[in-house]
């Protein structure tokens, strides 16, 4: 894992030192960004203004092309663009996006685009000034602070707005955004096998890795390898605390399971909490570089993105050999099946238990740390708590305590949260994937390549 992982430095994931967007130097809760290019080349010096709610800033791009204004509070803003900072050439593809009026909601970061281009005539159609849809105005390629937040949102774009291309770069993001899924689904799936617990806290070690790597990388400038190193060993660490301090407890014990589950829930809460009081309320944005956009056919991605959904399939393939090649993974499915009959045969439970816990906490910071990079190389206190459903959709949807059915229900959940907002609001995305596993479920409730159980 740590090795695989570690391959993000040479795929253009090194650490730079910090280099904080123009922004407001006060702290806001909420903040409009984006990045302004001339084709694949960043502009510097524009000036954008956001004014409302007593809000009346300006900022100009940086080197890279990038800009962020801070908000204290949700209402509705007006962003504006200033035309004569532009460089000689570069216009407005449509007049009318000059300025525009955002709302700023249930989102903490509201990504503007500026598609630039040959005039369109002035006659807005589907208004492609938010980048909260995942797909980039043509012109512009997916940047950082594009309407990325911490939710799924990946940095994937079409070249142009026809719906073949469209649906290609949903469909190449909806495998990426199903690989990181199923990175996280594999240690809920392992727990619930080996134990029968079904852990609502496990969005929480996402959300511990994808920190650490903030802490590590951002705030004390460590260079990306060592960053990756002590993410996984401390969220490896999380993940045998977990066990040793709290569940190893309540199995000696005997405590029932809905005690337990009740146990999950509230350590989630309690872990989410004190997340934010760690790192506030904001989103954050990670100080390592993500790459340049790859042209391929008419998808526009992230070196990034294509590195950390190369890993994610290393790390799954190495846990599959893992679980049916060594001794210790036959012993991890055999507990699955029958811990009581595995405990006859000479098997240590415990010691398997505590080792999937283990696991689970090193796939599950993995995942933080590439997670961060999907959504653009930003980290909320949040950020796993808000696919923890997906997660245990595609937990369920795969089928309860098998491995490689969370990969497969997780693959399934990714195309669908994403090819979705090709027809639906960006924001609904994620009903629909539960209601495709409400639908799976009625006719299959043991999930894809689960196993018919007699109950009673």
């Amino acid at each position: 894992m740590a090795l695989a992982v570690m391959g993000m430095v040479a795929g253009g994931a090194t650490a730079v030192a910090a280099a904080p967007l123009p922004q407001t130097e006060q702290a806001s809760p909420y903040n409009f960004n984006g990045i302004i290019r001339d084709g694949q080349t960043p502009v510097e010096g524009v000036e954008i203004t956001v004014t409302g709610n007593g809000v009346d800033e300006t900022v100009a791009t940086g080197a890279d092309g990038r800009w962020m204004i801070g908000v204290p509070s949700t209402g509705t803003y007006t962003v504006s663009i200033d035309t004569s900072t532009l460089p000689e050439g570069l216009t407005l593809r449509d007049p009318s996006f000059e300025s525009r009026e955002f709302e700023v909601g249930g989102s903490t970061a509201v990504g503007v685009l500026f598609p630039f281009g040959p005039s369109t005539g002035g006659s807005p159609g589907a208004d492609p000034g938010t980048g909260s849809s995942g797909s980039p105005g043509s012109g512009e390629a997916p940047a950082p602070g594009d309407g990325e937040t911490p939710g799924g949102t990946s940095d994937t774009g079409a070249s142009s707005n026809d719906f073949g291309s469209q649906l290609l770069a949903r469909v190449i993001s909806g495998l990426s955004f199903g690989l990181l899924l199923a990175l996280a689904a594999i240690g809920i799936t392992l727990i619930f096998g080996t134990t029968g617990v079904n852990n609502f806290a496990h969005g929480e070690l996402l959300t511990f890795g994808g920190i650490v790597f903030y802490v590590t990388t951002t705030l004390v400038n460590w260079p990306a390898w060592i960053a990756v190193v002590v993410t996984l060993i401390a969220s490896a660490a999380l993940g045998w605390a977990h066990d040793w301090a709290i569940f190893k407890p309540l199995r000696r014990r005997r405590v029932g399971l809905v005690q337990v589950l009740i146990v999950t829930i509230g350590l989630s809460i309690a872990l989410r909490y004190f997340y934010q009081f760690l790192i506030g309320g904001g989103t954050y944005g990670l100080s390592v570089e993500r790459g340049d956009v790859l042209q391929i056919g008419p998808v526009l991605m992230r070196t990034s993105g294509v590195v950390s959904s190369a890993i994610a399939i290393v790390v799954l393939v190495a846990v599959g050999l893992f679980l049916t090649r060594t001794r210790i993974g036959k012993a991890t499915r055999a507990v699955s099946d029958n811990a009581g009959l595995a405990s006859a045969s000479g098997i240590d439970v415990d010691r398997v238990i505590r080792i999937v816990w283990v696991l689970a906490g090193l796939l599950t910071g993995g995942a933080g740390i590439l997670y961060t990079y999907f959504i653009g190389a930003n980290i909320k206190w949040d950020v796993g708590f808000t696919i923890l459903l997906l997660l245990f959709a595609a937990v369920t949807l795969g089928g309860l305590g098998s491995a490689f059915g969370a990969l497969v229900g997780a693959i399934i959940i990714g195309l669908v949260t994403e090819i979705s907002t090709l027809f639906i609001a960006p924001d609904l995305r994620y009903a629909i994937a539960l209601l495709v596993l409400i639908l799976v479920l009625l006719f299959r409730p043991q999930g894809i390549l689960g196993r018919r159980e007699r109950i009673g």
